[in-house]
Parts: C-alpha cells; sequence; structure tokens
C-alpha cells in the first residue's frame, strides 16, 4: 500500500485520471468477494452450496456499514500509541468533503476510503472457507462484526496507518499480504481449532461438487486481483502500479504452473481444482512483495508458493485441523511466503529502495518482514481462537449434527443450489429404464 496519511490538503489538486483509476480499482476488488464465493461454493458438497455463497456476501454488508461508522477512523485516523486510529470526524464519514484530498496524493479521501473498504470486506470471507459446512449462519455474521472491530481495523493501522508501528518499522505490504492473508489464514486457523472438524472428516468423500464453478470464482478473482494490487499504489504516476499489475500476471502464472508440476509428480494428474489454487496462492503470495521485485523476481515468488502451498495443504491431515477449503494452506501460507520473500528479492527498483539478500542488502529487511508476519499471525490467531470459543459458549457456533449431516443449505437458508425434480415437474428419476443404454441402473437424485 501507498504510505498513508491522515492530513487532508485543502489545497491540492485533484487527478480527475488517477480519481477514476481509484474508483474502477474499488470496483474490482468488490468484485473479488462474489468471485470468491463461487470458487469456495464450487469446492463444497452440493448441500452446503448457498451457505458457502451467503457466508462471502454478508460481509459485504456487514463490514460496509461498519467501515463507515468507525472501521475507516480506527484502521486510518490519528494515530493513538502505534497501535490504533481514531478521528472522531471521521466516524460516519460526518466531515469528510467531496472535495477534501488524502495528503501526499491527487484522490479524494472518499476515494481512498472506499477503496480501502472493499479490502475490509473481502478479508473476513477468505476466513469462511475454512469453516465449511458447520458454522451457524447467525453466528458467523456476528463473528465477522466482531473480528472486523478487534482484529482487521486494528492491523490494517498497524500495516498501512501512519504510526502503526509496523509501518514505521519499515515493514514492507503493498496490498495485504499481512494485513489481509496471513490475518485471515492465522484466523481460520484459530477458529477451526474451536469449533471442530466437520462430520466424517477424513472419513467421508468431500470433494467438490462443480469444478466449473471453480474455475469461473478463480478467474474473477484473478481478474478482480489486478485492481486489488496495482491500485493499492493509489495512482501510477511514478509506473509503480505498472510493475504491479505485471508481477500480479507473472507471479499467478508461475504459482498455477508450479503446483500443477508438483501434483503431477506428487499424485499423477493435472487437475482443474489444483490450476484454480495455485493461481489463487500466486495472487496472495505476489500481494505483498509485487511493488518490491522485479517480473523475475515475481515468477520466483510465484514458483515457490505454488510449490511450498501445494505441500501445505495436505498438513491438515496430518495434524488433524479440518481447514475444509484450504484458507490456511493456501493464504495463511502464502502469505507467508510472499511476505519473507521481500526479504530476499527486493530489487530496490521499486516501491523503495530497500534491497534484499540477493541484491545486496543483507537480512535487515527479511528480520522486518519476520516482525510483521508473527505479530500479525499471532495476534490474529490468539484473538480469533478467543472470539470463536466466546461465541461457541454463547450462542454456539455450530450447526446440530443432524442439519450438517442433511445439509446446511436447507437448515440454515430453506433453500437449494440446484432442482433435482424431474423435467417438466414429477419426482426425481431414481433409475434409468430398461433398454437406455443397457440395464436398469440406479443413479443419484
Amino acid at each position: 500500500m501507498a504510505p498513508a496519511a491522515i492530513t487532508l490538503a485543502a489545497d491540492a489538486k485533484l487527478s480527475a485520471a488517477n480519481t477514476g483509476f481509484m474508483l474502477i480499482c474499488s470496483a474490482l476488488v468488490l468484485l473479488m468477494t462474489p468471485g470468491l464465493a463461487f470458487f469456495y461454493g464450487g469446492m463444497v458438497r452440493v448441500k452446503s452450496t448457498l451457505n458457502m455463497l451467503m457466508m462471502s456476501f454478508i460481509s459485504i454488508g456487514i463490514v460496509t456499514l461498519l467501515w463507515v461508522l468507525y472501521g475507516f477512523s480506527l484502521a486510518f485516523g490519528t494515530d493513538k500509541g502505534s497501535l490504533i486510529g481514531w478521528t472522531s470526524g471521521w466516524v460516519g464519514l460526518s466531515d469528510i468533503g467531496t472535495t477534501d484530498i488524502w495528503d501526499g496524493y491527487n484522490i479524494p479521501v472518499l476515494a481512498f476510503m472506499v477503496f480501502q473498504m472493499m479490502f475490509a470486506i473481502i478479508t473476513p470471507a477468505l476466513i469462511s472457507g475454512a469453516l465449511a459446512d458447520r458454522v451457524k449462519f447467525s453466528a458467523w455474521a456476528l463473528f465477522v462484526a466482531l473480528w472486523a472491530t478487534v482484529v482487521y481495523f486494528p492491523v490494517a493501522h498497524w500495516v498501512w496507518g501512519a504510526g502503526g508501528w509496523a509501518f514505521d518499522l519499515g515493514v514492507i505490504d503493498f496490498a495485504g499480504g499481512t494485513a489481509v492473508h496471513i490475518n485471515a489464514g492465522a484466523a481460520a486457523l484459530g477458529v477451526i481449532l474451536v469449533i471442530g472438524k466437520r462430520v466424517g472428516f477424513k472419513k467421508d468423500p468431500m470433494r467438490p461438487h462443480s469444478l466449473p464453478l471453480v474455475m469461473l470464482g478463480s478467474g474473477l478473482l484473478w481478474f478482480g486481483w489486478f485492481g486489488f494490487n496495482a491500485g493499492s499504489w493509489l495512482g501510477n504516476d511514478d509506473g509503480v502500479g505498472t510493475l504491479m499489475f505485471v508481477n500480479t500476471q507473472v507471479a499467478t502464472a508461475a504459482a498455477m504452473l508450479a503446483w500443477l508440476i508438483y501434483e503431477k509428480i506428487r499424485h499423477g494428474a493435472f487437475t482443474t481444482l489444483g490450476a484454480a489454487s495455485g493461481a489463487v496462492a500466486g495472487l496472495v503470495a505476489i500481494t505483498p512483495s509485487g511493488g518490491a521485485v522485479t517480473p523475475i523476481g515475481a515468477i520466483a515468488v510465484g514458483a515457490i508458493a505454488g510449490v511450498l502451498c501445494a505441500m501445505a495443504v495436505g498438513l491438515k491431515y496430518k495434524f488433524g485441523y479440518d481447514d475444509s477449503l484450504d484458507v490456511v494452506g493456501v493464504h495463511m501460507v502464502g502469505g507467508v511466503i510472499g511476505s519473507l520473500l521481500i526479504g530476499f528479492f527486493a530489487s530496490g527498483k521499486g516501491q523503495s529502495e530497500v534491497e534484499g539478500l540477493f541484491y545486496g542488502g543483507g537480512l535487515d529487511q527479511f528480520w522486518k518482514q519476520c516482525a510483521g508476519v508473527f505479530a500479525v499471525l499471532g495476534y490474529s490467531l490468539v484473538v480469533s481462537a478467543i472470539l470463536a470459543f466466546l461465541l461457541d459458549k454463547t450462542i454456539g457456533m455450530r450447526v446440530p449434527e443432524d442439519d450438517e449431516i442433511a445439509g446446511i443449505d436447507q437448515a440454515e437458508h430453506a433453500e437449494t443450489a440446484y432442482d433435482f425434480s424431474g423435467a417438466g415437474g414429477g419426482a426425481a428419476r431414481t433409475s434409468v429404464p430398461a433398454g437406455v443404454g443397457g440395464a436398469s441402473k440406479k443413479v443419484d437424485a
């Protein structure tokens, strides 16, 4: 993210080009949340499809209002002790005028605010993939509101707010490796350690019900991610936004190919799920690092993330935590990889003059990255687990076992994703008449 500021420059002049660019990027980032919903929705079983979609969509409603009411002030207001921000006039955006300019940039404060709002929306939605099949929708909605307030808003201030401790330390996070992906991945791990495994974990088949839906979702994520990453420089007057755009494409391609090669060697096949997951792993890893590395460095970051994330998704079976849709393996691990590799691949020719180990800069930046990575990871994991524990002990986090087995869509939403009734009405066909393709045989309704 471009360096954040907290004062308003009344005598500065707005740039129509940069303002338009930021509004387009904001719309692209919003598109990522429906894209995430499709990505996750295709990965679950039929009986959980709508619930998975809704767990992403509800974040749009909840976080939008919280961001306007107080989230923007907490994240980007006047620093209070390097841990949180607060500007009372920003509560409800009451004192922000349409022509007030974000200090140091030529875009309106409201344009910066709405761009950051879209980041705040998608981050808790990322967590939902780890909790598929088993969480009450009401409990999830309350968790989103609480988590955004006590985890995301403060962490965003640490990383991007003027005066935030990670910002002042010099931790590089161009567009959200720590504040978004490690934050969400660690939160997912904290919650699933509290609420436990799905019924039938490691026993029943839990394959994706719609790989085309997964591919559609990953495509929308890839498309929207250009706004997510390139827009985070808040303009493109010096070409850094363009570098980030290029590196986003390059790293994602490298990660997808690396994941596919790994799974061909390891499992004997190139899978569509692997292609989609590899692409997302690359997008995650380049998010913090893309403004600091060259395109060759982006290839390295993407390839390393593709292989290591592919390896990491299998850890849940070894250690027994039920990360339903690999949020920990892709987002937390991918965010850690992308953030730490800055300490090795930073070229000094992008967003700053910081050089990593491979460019003669030593390990100074690496240790700064470690401080940011592990502070965010630890804080999010612990606080998220506490929130989940409190909710579980009060209103309950999980649906009843019978509802989980029968299908959370029907239990929580009174709907199903697909109509399996026979064409033209009538009951679903349960057998194929003899003489049509051979003897009568049973098929799933």
